[in-house]
């Protein structure tokens, strides 16, 4: 089986613009978080990343027309930005990755998921859908423009018998909130009865129809383009109308869909081989790193990015979170494993470049941290968010197995552990399969929850302290531990680095929302021996 390694990788995280912060943030046992107030003043943590898109400018203004860089700030979602940033971090640990990413074709592929989406882009667009239906709606229901609408006015004894799905008449109601609700709904109502709204769309219809003609078709649809948009000024303008709300949705919303990281990654990279987005909330990069790592064992690719990004905490995410009482929301860090009071909404990115050990390194490439040697994989099928005993365990058997690896040998384990009660459960099913030595991490204490990159995180923190021999701390204090979960295990790596035992295996589980488990095994480098010696 084909030895896989790391070389290049990249972060964003909450105070955390790059790798090189990102581990010496580790060191210390502090939290990342800060208030969030995207309600105003709120009870809430989140983690926001430390993040300037102009770092990267020189970099991209190298390798592209001086308008790229302008058409990615302005066009792109943070958490595509989030993504090429960490990309181009990644490049900078092995110089000369970036070109043999060109050179290898379609053998180099480019996996990068998403748990939540462009949310902030989504949101601006949706909003601004809604106000500019408003003010179309209600330009289309004056009564000099809606003959319907006129009548009803002037006619209050045959209302209820024409009328009878009518809402409620925002004039009757007296809560200037209620009231403002009821004028969008009253507007919706008349406005597709106006008659000059059918005569302004036919004649719209008409201009939208022109075809494009001519030999030369390139420059016979600009010209098509051209007469149409002029001809639909002047009929704006001929109709005194606002804009028509279908007008009013940006592009962004369309180029931000959830392929689009890893398609931006791709054109950055010029890596001309398959890009997807695979989602798997919390689970994402972990199902990531597992695709990767077959396309290479298959000798479909010889290098893989594969990464997650999220974007930054927004009162959407925020808010659903806490719907879903999951969301600590006590002006105080939730740490895993105590009062396990809930989670805490963190935005960002993370990484890696994988390639085939043997192509790489003969190219005189240098893997990092340590070899991700098996990625085992299950979903419950059971619960959307509360996680079961069996799928986990699945994930975790599956791991061990293809990594040629004993319960017995493994040193350390890091959890997914969200401070929610599902901590104690995961703890409980991790007992059920290792033994009572194994030192065990959990870091949504340090820097919160991201949906799809925290997985990522805390892989990257996991392989940063192995190469140094160690166990970064956490912010758990030894006095914090839960007691229902002390009962069950006692080795914890609290508020101070421990060290790692040399030679011995490492996992990391991912649990997502739905279901999703994604359970990775891991050894330290070694020269070129099977996975499972």
């Amino acid at each position: 089986m084909k030895k896989v390694g790391i070389y290049g990788w990249g972060v964003v995280a909450p105070k955390t613009p790059d790798i090189d912060a990102f581990e010496r943030n580790l060191e210390g046992s502090e939290t990342w978080l800060e208030p969030f107030g995207g309600f105003g003043p709120d009870p809430f943590l989140v983690g926001r990343p430390e993040f300037d898109f102009e770092r990267y400018r020189p970099w991209i203004d190298a390798r592209f027309s001086p308008r790229r860089y302008s058409q990615l700030n302005s066009k792109m979602d943070l958490t595509t930005l989030y993504a090429v940033g960490s990309f181009i971090q990644a490049l900078g640990q092995n110089p000369g990755v970036e070109e043999v990413l060109t050179e290898l074709g379609t053998a180099a592929h480019v996996y990068i998921g998403t748990g939540l989406g462009a949310l902030p882009t989504q949101f601006d667009a949706s909003v601004e859908l809604h106000k500019a239906q408003r003010d179309w709606d209600r330009f289309w229901t004056h009564p000099d423009r809606n003959e319907d609408y006129r009548a009803w006015q002037e006619d209050p004894e045959g209302r209820s018998a024409d009328h009878s799905e009518l809402p409620v008449d925002p004039a009757t109601v007296e809560d200037p909130d209620a009231a403002a609700d009821a004028r969008v709904a009253w507007y919706a109502y008349w406005a597709p009865r106006s008659t000059d709204l059918a005569r302004f769309l036919d004649e719209l219809s008409e201009i939208e129809a022109l075809p494009v003609m001519g030999d030369d078709v390139e420059s016979s649809k600009l010209k098509a383009i051209r007469d149409r948009e002029r001809k639909k000024s002047k009929l704006l303008e001929k109709w005194g109308v606002p804009s028509p709300p279908w007008t009013r949705v940006s592009t962004n919303f369309l180029w931000n869909i959830p392929n689009t990281p890893a398609s931006q990654v791709s054109m950055m990279g010029r890596i001309t081989g398959l890009s997807m987005a695979p989602v798997a909330a919390c689970s994402t990069f972990g199902v990531c790193l597992k695709l990767g790592m077959d396309a290479i064992r298959r000798g479909e690719a010889k290098a893989v990015v594969v990464g997650a990004t999220d974007p930054p905490p927004h009162p959407l995410t925020v808010g659903a979170f806490y719907s879903a009482r999951v969301l600590a929301a006590g002006r105080d860090v939730s740490k895993p494993l105590t009062g396990l009071r809930g989670t805490h909404v963190s935005g960002g990115a993370a990484l890696w470049i994988l390639g085939d050990r043997e192509f790489m390194e003969e190219k005189g490439f240098r893997p990092l941290g340590m070899e991700p040697v098996s990625v085992g994989v299950s979903s419950d099928a059971d619960h959307i968010i509360t996680p079961s005993t069996e799928g986990p365990e699945a994930a975790i058997r599956q791991a061990l197995e293809g990594a040629g690896s004993k319960p017995a040998d493994m040193a350390s384990w890091d959890l997914h552990a969200t401070a929610t009660p599902g901590d104690y459960m995961e703890v409980e099913n991790l007992r059920r399969i290792l033994d009572p030595s194994v030192l065990v991490t959990a870091r949504k204490g340090t820097f919160g929850h991201g949906m799809s990159a925290g997985g990522g995180w805390e892989l990257t923190a996991q392989y940063l302290g192995a190469a140094r021999g160690v166990l970064h701390p956490t912010p758990l204090a030894r006095t914090e531990l839960n007691a229902g979960i002390g009962e069950i295990h006692r080795a914890f790596v609290f508020d101070e680095a421990c060290p790692l035992p040399d030679g011995s295996p490492v996992g990391k589980l991912s649990m997502g929302v739905g279901g999703v488990n994604a359970c990775v095994v891991s050894k330290p480098l070694s020269d070129g021996s099977s996975p499972g010696s």
